[in-house]
């Protein structure tokens, strides 16, 4: 803490001292509320709505509303909130985090911001990370909303597009944040209006905000479509990168090191960077890869594939490790969650990866899939009116909070004190070591009768204690799998007498574990971490399991020499140090220099990886821009609005682009190409064929008026072949809509290739984000200027007697981050219209009648 923290106080503290008048008058009104009948409090959210109506703020009435919310809880659920809990309420009405300890009952604050908001009618979505607590707490949590008569929905990965409809169309709905993103971009492929699920978003409440826009903002959400690219290049170039001979790693050259002149020989077909997980070839591997393809050159364009892909395959012989990175599981490859331990089935690194693994592990390799549509978490949230949300940890993460989602971290203080002994690191020369003690101290512990959590980082290390712990004659639970109801229980069951549970990091992640008379008796809940994360954040949530509410508790983290942060981040020095003390083998050190070398290797790979994330979001920025661009667009489609002024600008601005291109700023007509200017334009606004002869005026502008006219009166000639002027309109719809979705697709497609390749620019002293950027503007201009030709094109030779009718341009074969939950039987997302059917439209006619005669 500075000095100034120290005088003044922290930015917490002291936005807490602004907010405790508010909160004394939540309190102060207790009395008032508890003398209502249920029929009064239930009355008061017709009361705020219609104080609401007449001009009040929900900043007036937040005071009240929190009064009411938290007697009702008291009635429905038995569950007052505490003084912290409001406070938190308030904080999260502002559009902040606040950052409040395991135990603290944030699901229940989420109550308080939920309520008020939805009182507005726009729609509140509680945001978690599985569907388990989604499902948990709409049912637990929803009874008091509806006791005060809001409704409440939950969105769920079975669910079809009509029961996700009256989820969100309800005042507050409990969703995941895959489930929720999804379904945005699902809405922003939908063909009719009323495919689409979502009516806004106006306001998010993030459950583990920082599970949810740091751990997985690395990862952007992909709507995949099949691609018919072959598979044979992944499993050629598994075979070279197997033939392929690692060099010695090397650091990158320091600016200094440039300055002076100072070169490093490499060695070897390539070299691995594991701190960037980085792989890059050196000359004897480029002229390997050329004599393996029979190519004379790979950094020609045509051999780009090639490029990708070797560099894929030694990535994936080199950097991707089974069981941890992933398992093979049935004749499968199935990644495993970095954060979590646990095993995420349907989940597919993108880019090839993944391709190239099965290729490594020789498994079926699948056909690469196409990306149909795709954001980034930080720009989906970031469409929302306000957002906020509630985590243990994140103050770690405030800059980035700060600088990425413009939101500010308070820390709430703690109910009860917290009593918790956090001891020092037990650091070891060797893993063995480390092992042993671990199981020492749970034996010791289990022997009292003291539960013990043992907090892993991979499931290989879970497994790897259970078969000690079993040698030893010790009953425990290991906990490595997906999230479920099971999993759940069995955390609650962790503080029980004698309880050794063993789980991946975040495993039950939103559980409480409570502890019994005779687990507090014994010390309370003790927690080991088997080594250090390379976040804080995750060792600091580790910890918050044990201390709850006041419960006594201890944690420790045993690490050794051994250990990936320790071998790949921890300093020489520290490490020569060690074994300048020839410390005998099997003893712990324990020292206040170790922990806060490990702390700043820490630091140094948090940096980093927000380095990655922020580097992410500026590159997304560019397809943002675009996104926001397209689906504006296809609304207008969607919303059934007339496009014939939007066509009528396409077909002139078509012509004027053409002349433009042939006549530029010629001024003597005889040294126009019209032949050129026929080649241009005729394919696709059919005019006479233009010549001399028949231009009134041999300007350019004369010449640019006379075929604009000539266009626009060729399609109003088209418009009348059809007897009914909306058949056209749909028509213009129809072809539109189509036009975009295919163009769209493949301009993403583009724009993640441009992305691979442009890190090249680099070399050529230029910025590559600045490249890109240009690049991407460029390739969106292209696109479209093909959407607006195509669409021209194919309207004026469309003809009455065909058929033209909505459709998805690709079929939809799964997402990035498909759900591993039993699925329920596949039902018709939407029904089958019959001729006699009401049109989905709405329009009330019959089908047959309306679109179907379209």
């Amino acid at each position: 803490m500075s000095i100034i923290d120290k005088i003044i106080g922290t930015h917490s503290e002291r936005e807490l001292k602004r907010i405790r008048s508010t909160v004394d008058a939540i309190e102060a009104m207790q009395p008032q509320m508890h003398a209502l009948s249920d029929e009064e409090l239930r009355g008061k959210t017709e009361e705020f709505k219609k104080r609401l109506a007449d001009g009040q703020t929900l900043d007036d009435i937040m005071p009240e509303a929190y009064a009411v919310v938290r007697e009702a809880g008291k009635r429905v659920l038995g569950m007052e909130h505490f003084r912290v809990q409001l406070i938190g309420g308030v904080i999260l009405h502002q559009g902040r985090i606040a950052e409040m300890r395991t135990g603290e009952g944030k699901t229940l604050v989420a109550t308080l911001p939920s309520y008020l908001d939805a009182l507005a009618g726009k729609g509140v979505h509680v945001v978690t990370v599985n569907d388990y607590l989604a499902k948990r707490d709409a049912e637990w949590m929803g009874k008091i909303h509806e006791f005060l008569g809001l409704t409440v929905g939950v969105v769920l990965n079975s669910m079809t597009s009509e029961e996700r409809r009256a989820a969100y169309n309800c005042d507050i709905t409990y969703v995941t944040n895959n489930e929720l993103g999804f379904d945005y971009l699902r809405d922003n492929m939908a063909i009719y209006k009323e495919q689409c699920v979502l009516r806004g978003l106006n306001y998010a409440i993030i459950d583990e905000i920082d599970s949810i826009l740091i751990d997985e903002a690395r990862t952007p959400l992909i709507i995949s479509g099949q691609s018919d690219k072959s598979t044979k290049l992944y499993e050629a170039c598994d075979v070279l990168a197997k033939q392929m001979t690692r060099g010695e790693d090397m650091e990158d050259l320091t600016k200094m090191d440039a300055i002076m002149g100072i070169e490093r020989e490499e060695t070897g077909d390539f070299i691995v960077n594991e701190k960037d997980k980085i792989v890059n070839l050196t000359a004897q591997g480029v002229a390997k890869v050329e004599r393996f393809f029979r190519i004379e050159n790979l950094a020609d364009p045509e051999n780009l594939e090639i490029q990708h892909n070797i560099i894929l395959a030694l990535r994936a012989n080199n950097l991707m490790q089974k069981d941890h990175d992933y398992i093979v599981k049935d004749d499968e490859v199935l990644i495993v969650d970095e954060f979590t331990g646990r095993v995420m089935p349907g989940r597919r690194y993108s880019d090839g990866l993944h391709q190239a693994i099965e290729a490594k592990e020789h498994v079926k390799v699948k056909r690469e899939s196409k990306t149909l549509a795709t954001i980034t978490f930080q720009n989906f949230f970031n469409k929302f009116e306000k957002k906020c949300g509630m985590t243990g940890t994140a103050l770690t993460e405030e800059r980035e909070f700060r600088d990425i989602y413009g939101l500010d971290v308070i820390e709430i203080p703690t109910n009860e004190p917290v009593i918790r002994i956090d001891h020092q690191d037990a650091v070891y020369k060797t893993k063995k070591e480390k092992l042993n003690a671990i199981c020492d101290a749970v034996v010791e512990a289990h022997a009292k009768g003291q539960p013990v959590l043992v907090g892993t980082i991979t499931i290989e290390s879970s497994e790897e204690i259970s078969k000690l712990l079993k040698k030893r004659g010790i009953q425990h639970q290991v906990l490595n799998a997906k999230f479920h109801e099971m999993e759940a229980e069995i955390v609650a069951e962790a503080g029980r007498k004698g309880a050794v549970t063993i789980a991946t990091n975040m495993a039950g992640r939103g559980t409480d574990i409570k502890l019994d008379e005779e687990a507090r008796a014994a010390g309370g809940l003790k927690i080991i971490g088997t080594e250090r994360h390379e976040s804080r954040r995750i060792d600091n949530q580790l910890r918050g399991r044990a201390g709850r509410q006041g419960d006594p508790g201890e944690s420790k983290f045993y690490l050794s020499l051994e250990d990936n942060l320790m071998r790949l981040f921890g300093s020489e020095r520290l490490i020569s140090m060690f074994n300048a003390l020839k410390i005998p083998d099997g003893q712990e050190i324990e020292h206040s220099s170790l922990s806060k070398a490990i702390e700043s290797a820490q630091k140094k790979i948090e940096s980093n990886n927000y380095g990655i994330r922020k580097n992410l979001l500026e590159y997304d920025q560019v397809n943002n821009e675009q996104r926001e661009i397209i689906y504006a667009e296809r609304k207008k489609v969607l919303d059934g609005e007339s496009l014939r002024d939007s066509i009528y600008k396409m077909i002139t601005d078509i012509v004027e682009a053409d002349v433009q291109t042939v006549v530029g700023e010629e001024s003597d007509p005889d040294n126009w190409n019209l032949q050129e200017l026929n080649e241009l334009l005729l394919p696709t606004i059919p005019l006479k064929k233009i010549n001399r002869g028949r231009i009134d005026n041999l300007t350019k502008s004369g010449l640019a008026q006379q075929l604009k006219e000539e266009a626009v009166k060729l399609y109003e000639a088209k418009e009348a072949e059809f007897p009914e002027p909306e058949t056209i309109r749909e028509i213009e719809r129809v072809i539109l809509l189509k036009v975009i979705d295919r163009k769209w697709m493949d301009h993403i497609d583009d724009m993640d290739q441009l992305r691979q390749g442009i890190g090249l620019q680099a070399y050529g002293q230029r910025d590559p984000k600045v490249e890109y950027k240009l690049a991407g503007y460029e390739m969106f201009d292209d696109m479209t200027k093909a959407i607006r030709e195509d669409t021209v094109r194919l309207l004026f030779h469309v003809h009455i007697e065909e058929k033209v009718e909505r459709e998805q341009v690709a079929k939809v074969t799964g997402t990035n981050k498909d759900d591993s939950v039993a699925k329920a039987p596949v039902k018709r997302v939407e029904a089958k219209v019959y001729p006699n059917d009401p049109c989905p439209c709405g329009s009330g006619k019959k089908y047959k009648n309306c679109h179907g005669r379209v």
